[in-house]
This record gives C-alpha cells, sequence and structure tokens, in this order.
C-alpha cells in the first residue's frame, strides 16, 4: 500500500493533508523519515509514525467488547440480538466478526475483529491460548474439584484437558472461582461444573491470551484496542505448538 494512501485510510485524512504530512518530514518508516507519499508499505511488517505516534492500518479493526448477558455470539440472527447489533454499522461494513463466542448467557471479554489470520491463529488448538473465566456455582467448592479439574476429566463426548481452578470463596448455598483452561468447547466450563456436581449460575470472561477485560467497560459498553494490545494477541497468536 502506498504510504499517503495508509495515513489517508489510519485518520480519515484527504490525499493532500497526507501528501503534505509526509513533504514536511513528519513521517517515519522503521524509525527513518519517509519523504515521499508513493513508498509503499507493509502496514503489519512495518512501524509507520506520524510524529512519534505509530500508525495503525485502518483497514484491519480489533475491538473488546464486555458482552452483556441474553445476547447472541452471531453475526446475526432473526430471532434475537446478537454481539454485532452492539457495534457500529461501519463496523460490520467492514467484516469486523467474533472471534470464537462465549454463551448466551455468559458475559464479559469477546474480541472481535477482521484480522482472519489472527482469530486463526488464536482459535487454533496447537496455539494453547489460556482463556480466564470468573464462574459463580451453586454449593461448596473444595481442593477436590480443583484436583480434578487439574487432572482433566472425561465428559460425554470428548476429555477435557487439565486446567486450573482457583476457590476464590467457597460456601453451602454458593462458591466463587476463577478457571483458566486453554480450551473452547460448547459448554465446557459448566459441563465441567456439572461434572462435580455443581451447576454454574454466572460465568464471566475476564481474559482471552495476554488480553485482558478492561474495567472501565459496563457490559454492552467496547472499546478499540491499543496498539501494545493488538502486539501482545500477535504473540500470544505465535505461541506454544503441539
Amino acid at each position: 500500500m502506498r504510504l499517503d494512501k495508509a495515513l489517508c485510510q489510519s485518520g480519515e485524512r484527504t490525499r493532500s493533508e497526507a501528501t503534505r504530512l509526509v513533504r514536511e518530514g513528519r513521517v517515519t518508516v522503521d524509525s527513518a523519515v519517509e519523504k515521499s507519499g508513493a513508498r509503499k508499505v507493509d502496514m503489519q511488517a512495518q512501524r509507520v509514525c506520524l510524529d512519534g505516534r505509530p500508525v495503525t492500518d485502518a483497514a484491519l479493526q480489533y475491538v473488546m467488547l464486555c458482552k452483556p448477558a441474553g445476547v447472541l455470539t452471531a453475526a446475526r440472527d432473526h430471532h434475537a440480538k446478537t454481539v454485532m447489533d452492539l457495534m457500529p454499522a461501519a463496523l460490520a461494513r467492514r467484516d469486523v466478526l467474533p472471534v470464537g463466542r462465549l454463551d448466551k448467557d455468559t458475559t464479559g471479554l469477546l474480541l472481535l475483529s477482521n484480522d482472519g489470520a489472527l482469530a486463526h491463529a488464536l482459535l487454533s488448538p496447537k496455539r494453547h491460548v489460556e482463556k480466564e473465566y470468573l464462574a459463580t456455582v451453586d454449593g461448596p467448592l473444595t481442593e477436590e474439584d480443583a484436583e480434578a479439574f487439574a487432572l482433566g476429566m472425561a465428559l460425554s463426548d470428548f476429555t477435557a484437558k487439565p486446567a486450573r481452578l482457583v476457590i476464590e470463596q467457597t460456601g453451602e448455598a454458593q462458591s466463587v472461582a476463577r478457571v483458566f483452561l486453554s480450551e473452547g468447547k460448547f459448554h465446557q466450563v459448566k459441563r465441567m461444573f456439572t461434572s462435580r456436581g455443581r451447576t454454574v449460575t454466572a460465568l464471566r470472561r475476564l481474559s482471552f491470551g495476554s488480553l485482558r477485560l478492561d474495567d472501565a467497560l459496563a457490559d454492552g459498553e467496547f472499546r478499540f484496542l491499543t496498539e501494545e494490545e493488538i502486539e501482545s494477541l500477535r504473540q500470544d497468536a505465535k505461541g506454544r505448538t503441539t
């Protein structure tokens, strides 16, 4: 992509404004001043800065949504509200879609992007990208439950890989725990608790790889990821493989 075009896309500038910024020596490519708007740049492989600040490829979008309960993780549905109904129409036009899914009644962190390569890598079972959930269940939890999670457990259609269960509080009527796992099978967290005789009454995802839910976001709110968050996710996507 031409440098001046990249500047236009990243900041809604006109071509003439982008050309002026380049000619004024305010744009660098890999730390070197570039004064030709015709210079070809790879926004994913090279670091382009304007006045010392990174310029992002606006064609690729990365969004953090604090998913509310009662909303489907889907692009569209004729009968129910989806997470895309919470997004500006402009993002849908850029093919921004959920990366993975959360159950309808699960809340918390959901990543949305149109970076297909990154999404595919993050979701690959070979990458072991860890997710963290905060679960509220009926009844008490014990160290025996934590040991069962750590060993992995046989469910009806697959054997869940070892996961980490950290009990935050336990009581006869209700317990709260954090669950760390690298899989994401259908209703997996709920089914793992069910196998231990407990029912999940609330489930919230707190992290996806290095990306953590922004506490400033209320349910239903979203924000764009920072450059640091995007780069961290790219490192997650490289991950360790099997």
